[in-house]
């Protein structure tokens, strides 16, 4: 392997961290953000996108699935992953199926919730776009939240 190969493996990936803060206590936001029935009404990042199902082994090797389609059929795929660590009510730990780490913590009270979600980019699209549908997609569990 030439020097500029061997470089360009040991580089580091790219890390984009989005957040958001809930008017809900750390229980509720947890069991929204981990239970199916629940996944399937929030997690999307445009009107135009919905999750068809959703699977979730919430245990330390257990894996997770939620299929992400565009209303129109045109699209779909496979969101999933296994996770590695796991501390109830405060963080969550898991690779995605291409390899990239992600990162959650829960940061709250009775009162209300702080999630801060950080993961490794993909090369496929912009790193604003990333951030912009990861927060998106917040902001719509935010809105299921706050109002469910």
């Amino acid at each position: 392997m030439n020097h500029r190969l061997k470089n360009i493996h040991n580089m580091t990936k790219q890390v984009i961290t989005v957040k958001i803060q809930i008017q809900a206590p750390v229980e509720k936001v947890w069991f929204h953000w981990t239970d199916p029935e629940c996944i399937k009404c929030w997690n999307s990042a445009s009107d135009d996108w919905h999750t068809t199902r959703a699977e979730n082994d919430l245990t330390v090797g257990g894996k997770f699935l939620a299929r992400m389609e565009a209303k129109d059929g045109s699209f779909g795929f496979d969101f999933e992953g296994i996770y590695n660590s796991i501390e109830p009510l405060k963080k969550i730990e898991y690779t995605l199926s291409d390899g990239r780490k992600v990162f959650i913590s829960f940061v709250g009270d009775q009162k209300s919730t702080t999630i801060f979600e950080s993961f490794e980019a993909e090369n496929e699209n912009s790193l604003e776009l990333q951030e912009l549908g990861w927060q998106a997609i917040l902001n719509h569990f935010k809105l299921y939240t706050e109002t469910n």
